[in-house]
Formats: C-alpha cells, sequence, structure tokens
C-alpha cells in the first residue's frame, strides 16, 4: 500500500466496550471513589493498540444510542434475551467519550439506528469517493459488519477479550463461513443470530446455509426454490421461511444515513496531552498503558525541526584549556569514543556538548602534553559537572588510558532503566527518539548533519551525541521524578557505576591449571556417562537430541508419556527427574549424569576462554538487565557457578587469592553474605509479630517457625516438619502455589494446601501482605521496594488469565528480590566507602546475589571483617536484624560459610 493512501479506521464503541466489561474483571478496576473502569481500560487499550499497529490516518467511533431502534420497532422481540445493562457498565460510557475527546476522535450517533448502521454509511461513503482511494479498517464484535468487507475494507474482529484481532479480509470471510461477505447476512438471515434474538431455520447450520446459497445464487433463489430442498431441513426452512425473510430484513445494514461528518472530515488529529493524563490520572490508569498510550500518540506529533543546535569545533593543541575553562559550572555532556571490556579499554576521542549549543571534540591522537594534562584533570574534577549515557564503559576506556572519571550527576541510561525497568535495551538513538523526536544516527553514519565541510564526521557525531545526552537528560528527570526514582539514582545507581568498574578492572584470581584439571576430568566424566547410557540401550544416540530421545524414552522403552509440547513429549531436565523418581531406570540415571557432567564442562570451558593474561577474569556486570534491580554478571557469568554439589563446588577452588601488586600482597578471598534476606525483608514489609520474634530469638529461624506452624516444641521440630516448612517459607514470597509445594515436597496437593492453612492461620500478617501487595499494585500499576524501585506489572489488568496469574506472582515476588537487591548493592557502597575511610588496601572483587567476595590485604583480615559485619549489617533499618555470615580461605570454595 502506497504510504499516502488514507486509512480510515471505524470503531463499534458500544461494542467494543461491552465486550471488554466482560474480558476484564469488575472486582480489579476501579478508583479509590468507586467507579468502575475496565469497561474504560480495556476499550482504551484496544484503541490504543489499534491506532499504534495500524497507523490510520482518519479515526471515527460510532455508539448506540439506545436498543429502541427500527429493527425492534418491526420486531418486537429484536435483542429480547439479552441482560439488562449492566449499571457498572452505563455509567462507563461518558467516560469513554471522555477519553475519546482528549484523543481528539470524534464519536457519532444517530437516533434510533445502530452504531453497525452509522459504520455502514461511513463505509459506504468512504469506499465511493474515487479520488481519496481510501482504505477502510471496521474494529467491531459484531458480525453483521461482514457484509461491508470488500477488497478496499476489512473488519478487525476480537477473537478473545480485547487482546487478540483476526483480519477478515473476503477471503477470510469465505474460508471461514463458505460465502463471500456480501452473502454473509443471508446466511445469518437462515442460521439465526442468538445475540440479537433472531430465530433460524432449526437443525440448519452455516455449512447448509453456505451450500444451499451457492447451490441457488443467493439467498432470493433458495427461497423461490424452497420447495425443490428435500429432506428435513428443506421441511424446516419451508415452515421458517417468514423468519428467514424477516432476518434478513432486519440484518441489512443502513448505508445511506445522514450524519453530521463524512470520511474525509476524520483526519486524525493531535491529542489533547494534558486532558488525556488529567484523565488517566482521575481513572487511576498507570503505568503500561499510560507509557503506551504516550509512546503511541505522541508518535503523531512531528519531528522536532533542526534537530540539535551546536556551535561545535575540533580542538587543537593549545585550545583544550580555554575551552574547558569556559564551560564554567555548565553540565556538560559527554560521549566517549573508543572501546572497552571488563578490565581494558581504549580511548580515540571526547566529544563535549552544552545545552546552550557549546561543543568541542578532542582527538587524542594530537594531544600536547598540556592539553592531556588540562583535560585529565577537569575529567577528575568532582566540581564539574558531567552527563554520560551508560557511563561505566566510558569510565573502563578513560581508566585504561590512565584518567579517572568524577563529577558524573546523571546517566540517562541508568534513569531510563529505572523509570521504566521492563525495557528490552536502553539504546542512546531509540531513546533520543522517544523522547526528544530527534533522529541521531549511528556512528558510522555521515548523513549526520556534518558540522563541518571536511569530512569530519566522526567529530561531528561524538559531539551531537553529547549535546543530545544533555537534553536527553532534562527530557527523563520529568519521567525519572513520576517512576520515584530520583534518589535511587544519585544515591545508589550512580555511585554503583564506579564501584563496578573498579571491580570489573580488577576481576578475580584463578588456578588455571586447576581449571584445566576440571576441563580434563569432566570430559572424561561425559565420555564415560554417555558409553553406559549406550551400554544399556545397545546404541549410541545423539543424548542432546530431543527427537532421538523421544523415540528412545517413549518408543523402545515404554516410558510413561511427559508433557506434551509442539515437537513431542519433553525431555527437559525437571521430566526426566521426574521420570526416573517413577522408573529408576538405568538409561535415564545415566543421561541425567551426562546432562549434569556436560553443563559443568561447558562451565569450564567458558571460563577457560576469559582468562586474560594478567592471570584473572574480569567480568562485566551489568545494571540494566533485570527488571527487580538484580545485578547479573556476563562474560562470563559469575553468579551461575555452581554451588549446590560437590562437583560443582570444585570449580570455586578455582578462584583465588591473587599475586602482590604495586607492592601490595594478599593473604585470603573473604566472603561475606546475608543469611535468609528476603524472609527478613518479608518480615520487615508483612510486619508480621510472630514472624520477626522467630528471627529476633537468635534461634534456627526455620525450626522456629515449624514449631510455630506444627504447635510443637522447637526440640521437638523433626526434620521432615523442618522441610516442610523451609520450602513455604521461602516459596510463599514466589507467588508458591499447593500444587506447586506438593511437587517440592512429594505430597498430595490437598496436604500441601492443609499445610499452607495452617501456615497462613499462624502467621496471619504474611497472609494479609500478600493479599494486598497484589491488589495495590493491580490498582497503581506497579510494585516498590523498600527503597522505592517500582516494577511495572500491565498483565495484572490482562484478559488473559495465564498471565494475570503470571503477572501475580511477580507482584508477590518483585518487592521482597528487589528489596534484597538494593540493601546488597547499599551495603557494597558502604562497604567500599568505609574501606577507602579507613585507608585498607582490600579489594571487593565480585558481588553474587547476596554475596560480596573481597581479596583480602596482608595484615587487614580482622579490621575487613570488622567493616563487613558492621557496613554490611547496618545497610538498612529492617524490624529484623540482618544477620551477616562471614568465611575467609585461599579460594572461594575455602572461603564459604
Amino acid at each position: 500500500m502506497p504510504e499516502t493512501r488514507p486509512r480510515l479506521l471505524l470503531l463499534d464503541g458500544h461494542s467494543l466496550a461491552y465486550r471488554a466489561f466482560f474480558a476484564l474483571p469488575v472486582d480489579n478496576f476501579s478508583t479509590a471513589t468507586g467507579q468502575n473502569t475496565n469497561a474504560v481500560y480495556g476499550f482504551t487499550s484496544m484503541l490504543v493498540n489499534v491506532l499504534r499497529d495500524e497507523q490510520p490516518t482518519h479515526v471515527a467511533v460510532a455508539f448506540d444510542v439506545s436498543r429502541q431502534t427500527f429493527r425492534l420497532a418491526e420486531y418486537s422481540e429484536y435483542k429480547a434475551k439479552r441482560n439488562k445493562t449492566p449499571t457498572e457498565f452505563s455509567s462507563q460510557l461518558p467516560l469513554i467519550e471522555r477519553v475519546l475527546t482528549a484523543f481528539s476522535i470524534p464519536f457519532l450517533k444517530a437516533e434510533g439506528y445502530e452504531a453497525d448502521d452509522i459504520i455502514a454509511t461511513l463505509v459506504t461513503q468512504a469506499l465511493a469517493d474515487q479520488t481519496a482511494d481510501m482504505e477502510v479498517l471496521i474494529l467491531t464484535g459484531d458480525r453483521d459488519s461482514l457484509q461491508l468487507v470488500t477488497e478496499r475494507s476489512t473488519v478487525l474482529y476480537p477473537m478473545r477479550g480485547v487482546s487478540d484481532l483476526a483480519r477478515m479480509t473476503p477471503t477470510a470471510v469465505e474460508e471461514k463461513y463458505g460465502v463471500p461477505p456480501h452473502r454473509y447476512p443471508e446466511l445469518a438471515a437462515i442460521v439465526g443470530e442468538t445475540s440479537d434474538n433472531l430465530p433460524g431455520v432449526p437443525g440448519v447450520g452455516p455449512g447448509f446455509a453456505a451450500k444451499w446459497i451457492s447451490t441457488y445464487d443467493g439467498l432470493d433463489n433458495v427461497i423461490a426454490h424452497a420447495d425443490e430442498i428435500t429432506g428435513k431441513k428443506g421441511e424446516a426452512l419451508r415452515e421458517h421461511l417468514g423468519d428467514v425473510i424477516r432476518n434478513r430484513r432486519l440484518n441489512a445494514l443502513v448505508t445511506d444515513l445522514d450524519l453530521a461528518m463524512r470520511p474525509s472530515e476524520m483526519a486524525l488529529q493531535p491529542w489533547n496531552r494534558e486532558a488525556a493524563l488529567e484523565l488517566f490520572d482521575e481513572l487511576e490508569f498507570r503505568g503500561e498503558l499510560k507509557t503506551r498510550t504516550i509512546e503511541t500518540l505522541a508518535g503523531e506529533e512531528p519531528m522536532e525541526e533542526g534537530g540539535f543546535e551546536l556551535e561545535g569545533r575540533i580542538l587543537g593543541g593549545g585550545e583544550i584549556t580555554a575551552f574547558l575553562e569556559g564551560l564554567g559550572d555548565q553540565v556538560a555532556g559527554l560521549h566517549v569514543r573508543g572501546s572497552w571490556a571488563a578490565g581494558s579499554g581504549a580511548v580515540d576521542g571526547v566529544g563535549l556538548a552544552t545545552a546552550d549549543g557549546q561543543a568541542g571534540y578532542v582527538d587524542l591522537a594530537g594531544l600536547t602534553p598540556d592539553d592531556e594534562s588540562a583535560l585529565a584533570a577537569w575529567l577528575a574534577d568532582t566540581t564539574r559537572p558531567k552527563i554520560l549515557h551508560d557511563a561505566k564503559g566510558p569510565e573502563l576506556a578513560l581508566a585504561a588510558h590512565g584518567w579517572r572519571l568524577a563529577g558524573v550527576v546523571s546517566d540517562t541510561a541508568l534513569t531510563a532503566y529505572l523509570a521504566q525497568p521492563d525495557q528490552r535495551s536502553y539504546d542512546l538513538a531509540d531513546l533520543t527518539l522517544r523522547y526528544l523526536r530527534r533522529e541521531l544516527k549511528g556512528e558510522g553514519d555521515t548523513d549526520q548533519g556534518a558540522l563541518f565541510d571536511d569530512g569530519a564526521d566522526v567529530a561531528s557525531t561524538a559531539m551531537l551525541y553529547a549535546r543530545a545526552v544533555v537534553d536527553l537528560s532534562t527530557a527523563l528527570e520529568g519521567e525519572l521524578d513520576r517512576a520515584g526514582g530520583s534518589q535511587l539514582l544519585t544515591e545508589v545507581e550512580l555511585p554503583l557505576v564506579h564501584l563496578l568498574a573498579s571491580m570489573e578492572e580488577t576481576g578475580i584470581a584463578v588456578d588455571l591449571d586447576h581449571l584445566t584439571s576440571l576441563e580434563q576430568h569432566f570430559g572424561d566424566e561425559v565420555r564415560n556417562a554417555a558409553e553406559e547410557a549406550f551400554a544399556v540401550i545397545g546404541k549410541e544416540i545423539n543424548l542432546g537430541s530431543p527427537k532421538q530421545l523421544q523415540v528412545v524414552l517413549f518408543d523402545e522403552l515404554g516410558m510413561p508419556k511427559t508433557k506434551r509440547t509442539k515437537t513431542g513429549y519433553t525431555t527437559d531436565a525437571d521430566a526426566l527427574q521426574g521420570l526416573y523418581v517413577k522408573t529408576e531406570h538405568p538409561f535415564l540415571l545415566h543421561l541425567l549424569r551426562h546432562r549434569d557432567v556436560s553443563r559443568l564442562r561447558q562451565t569450564i570451558e567458558g571460563l577457560l576462554k576469559t582468562v586474560q593474561p594478567d592471570g584473572r577474569i574480569h567480568t562485566t556486570f551489568n545494571q540494566m538487565i533485570a527488571a527487580t534491580g538484580r545485578l547479573s554478571s556476563t562474560e562470563p557469568n559469575l553468579q551461575n557457578i555452581p554451588v549446590r554439589t560437590e562437583e560443582g563446588r570444585r570449580i570455586r577452588e578455582a578462584f583465588v587469592v591473587g599475586k602482590s601488586v604495586d607492592g601490595i600482597g594478599f593473604e585470603c578471598l573473604m566472603t561475606a553474605d546475608y543469611s535468609q534476606i528476603e524472609m527478613r525483608i518479608m518480615a520487615h514489609l508483612s510486619e508480621d509479630k510472630l514472624l520477626i520474634e522467630a528471627f529476633k530469638s537468635g534461634q534456627d529461624f526455620h525450626s522456629i517457625t515449624a514449631s510455630r506452624v506444627f504447635d510443637v516444641a522447637p526440640d521437638d521440630v523433626t526434620t521432615e516438619m523442618r522441610a516442610k516448612i523451609k520450602a513455604m517459607n521461602y516459596g510463599l514470597a514466589y507467588g508458591l502455589s499447593a500444587f506447586g509445594l506438593s511437587q517440592q515436597l512429594g505430597i498430595e496437593p490437598g496436604e500441601a494446601r492443609g499445610l499452607m492453612d495452617e501456615y497462613f492461620e499462624t502467621f496471619g500478617g504474611i497472609r494479609d501482605y500478600l493479599g494486598g501487595v497484589v491488589e495495590e499494585a493491580r490498582r497503581t500499576g506497579f510494585t516498590e521496594t523498600i527503597m522505592g524501585r517500582r516494577r511495572y506489572l500491565p498483565d495484572l489488568t490482562s484478559d488473559n488469565r495465564m498471565r494475570r496469574e503470571m503477572a501475580e506472582r511477580m507482584a508477590l515476588n518483585a518487592p521482597i528480590q528487589g528489596s534484597a537487591a538494593d540493601l546488597i548493592k547499599v551495603a557494597m557502597l558502604h562497604t567500599q566507602r568505609a574501606i577507602e575511610e579507613q585507608g585498607l588496601r582490600s579489594r571487593m572483587l565480585l558481588q553474587v546475589h547476596d554475596e560480596l567476595v573481597f581479596e583480602v590485604a596482608q595484615g587487614e583480615r580482622e579490621a575487613l571483617e570488622a567493616v563487613v559485619r558492621e557496613r554490611m549489617g547496618g545497610a538498612a533499618d529492617l524490624a529484623v536484624p540482618l544477620d551477616v555470615s562471614v568465611g575467609t580461605g585461599a579460594s572461594w570454595h575455602e572461603a564459604a560459610h
């Protein structure tokens, strides 16, 4: 379709609102004043989606006025079986009209007629206008509109709830109903329409009706030849011809209404942003729908003309000092050209820009000693405010050049992450387009609107990026304030950038000989397990092939079928483990062993590839991956080193205390982690008195809680009792169901349900908290940690039950896991600050979930342990004490505790 061809979108407002009302639970959608909003929410969500996906140039919505139409006047039973319109629905129609007004979308009504008739008239007018050559889309849940489908008009029909739309083209209509679109009302006349209370011919379905219409070339000829149709169906047709003729008359849509607007007058207009957002606040529509609406409707706003205004120049020898002094105390955007990875980097050039249009580019190849000294001093000056995008990489590059970066007051990538933590990426060009409505080309593009005539596009691009960062930071401030993340940015995430860069630069030492030996060992174990598996079945197969395993397990060995998938019965780890428990078949024993040792060998192979010439592994820590705020580790992932099995722990033996550096010797590694941190956070958030007492008692937490639930003395708690309550303690924060608990403990679901009931009866505060956190998140659109980190969960209001239940589990988990993530970050910062204040030479190396790993300088073990216990233990003021466990040893494994 040519981009210039107009596209008219028509919506059946009443039909779609009614569908939304029943698709979304009314109890989950209401404002603090009691106004129901499920129909408004669902209608608005569908409207925004179709505007985004279909990109119409013209839009209008049609509404019914009442049931008093000409059809009812002719047939008093028309739609008579419909239930009385719920008042909870009726009260929302004026709100939908207010949404449309704020969106600048016209809506039409016609006394005595239905929305279908308005749409039919507009479609007829649009298709008749050959000059405009409009394409028409009709969004409706009423099948009568299928008669309007042509090569230029398509019905978008909601298949389920308000999410899935089917495109009913002429081909689609004929494939589904066996007749072309203009014949559909003829088929409906024969079959009848239950929703309109139009009875059809008994015993005649769409298939026979389509066959008659095709055989006799239309309903008129079917009626004319009714006497020729044999059998009981023919007899039924003749008995109900009057109903058929009436049905056809009533389901014919009116196409010549006198309406206040014509299609050409329905061009999409700019929305009233302020009115729309005020209405959203009134309706308490926050989070994802609000964001999606802004992105969609703002997308219709014109791009900013002129791009970025800069007075830029390439700074030659002797010019850098004067340029930097001229910036004064203005905030400067900084863009570093170069490369970086954990532990290494290189700088090619630096672009700088300010909000008033000053810009400069420094090419490191031409720096004089004075220039380099001036730039180094400016970069390290904490009083010279700087803004970067994803600052950790540039900081590593600068550090590799011997320069220190300080005075960073904002990081636009981190800001965007805190405002919208569920985005997949935080690319500068994407954010600039979204928030500034400006195009920012990639660094390899040459159509950047270069500032120079001599082809200096590299310098031009660097300055433009620096300026974009300044403007983007300003644009994101409001987003961050609305998301409640300003304090998190300034007090946690920004200071953490420098610490993580330092940890990446330092790395952790490894025993290369030990790793190589382990690789050989697990390679042998992989071969042994494969040979033993092959010996059981008498042939060799690819043990990594699900298809070959399915043949062996279910066809040849006749094992019980596992869960069915698109490619057959699943052979994942859980399924195979369950099969082994049931059958104890030796093939499964060797297959599971093969998988375990293969995974360990692959882990070691990945580690060996990343050992750098200094004998250390330098992982990369990611702040902007997990929506809960957890740090992740890549290249390699050191948070995924096995710890639960003895063989897995052998890998940790390869991480060792390093050699002396700059005259500083190191005596051991130290590990420190929080004991039962998530349950302590649960106690704090739920304010459950018994749970708080259990932690304050100083005794084994799981035994104490088990004694409460089973009403026995702590000394009488059995191993089985403790195991059950331990599973409950950790599982409930993750939305553990009775079925899940039964699977985990190997008990019947009924017993698991009873156990959960006893647990919640004992710890009523937990029950009330878990119930309340989901409802609060459904009302606000987000969950919140102790420090105010938000997780937006739009699927809490989804009409898809599975997605809604998954979001509910996330709502239970996010405040707990997110608070734990915040707390360990605060602990890292406080501990590092104390190390620096006390002049210790020991170094923080790793963060692995709730654990920190340090390299202890000679003679500093006691001092560092005191710092760690004090600063980690005091990272948050909770209702229960934070218990910190500390261990030391020559390796990561030995330092475990």
